[in-house]
């Protein structure tokens, strides 16, 4: 029996402020949401909706929550600069002054929600 294989699932994560959540994601990053019965849903590209939830007392996570693939992540990251967004800087990442991580693996860049929570922009790989 596969329990969960024709299920739809979905992701989600938590936040400390509901609204100051709705307002970077449908502002700052331009996302399409939706608020229902006090959760938040990020209607992301492809379909992949994911819930956000209030969660008093919420710690961030400590990995990356969502990532997303851009064509060209010098103009990502400098329209999200533009934006207000700061970009973390890790020892050991090898990041430019952008804060943007080459060479090991896919260009990223990570920057946090207000929440805390971690988020990045990566160059999208020319096969994928």
């Amino acid at each position: 029996m596969v329990m969960f294989g024709n299920t739809r699932a979905f992701s989600g994560f938590a936040v400390g402020d509901l609204p100051a959540a709705q307002k970077f994601y449908g502002e700052v990053l331009g996302i399409s949401t939706s608020e229902r019965n006090g959760l938040m849903t990020l209607h992301l590209a492809g379909g992949r909706d994911t819930l956000v939830y209030p969660k008093p007392g919420h710690v961030p996570a400590e990995y990356t929550i969502l990532n997303f693939p851009v064509d060209d992540i010098d103009a990502a990251v400098g329209e999200l600069t533009a934006r207000g967004v700061t970009f973390e800087r890790y020892d050991g990442a090898a990041q430019d002054a952008k804060g943007i991580s080459r060479g090991y693996g896919p260009d990223i860049a990570w920057f946090r929600d207000p929440a805390g929570n971690i988020l990045a922009v990566l160059k999208e790989s020319a096969a994928g």
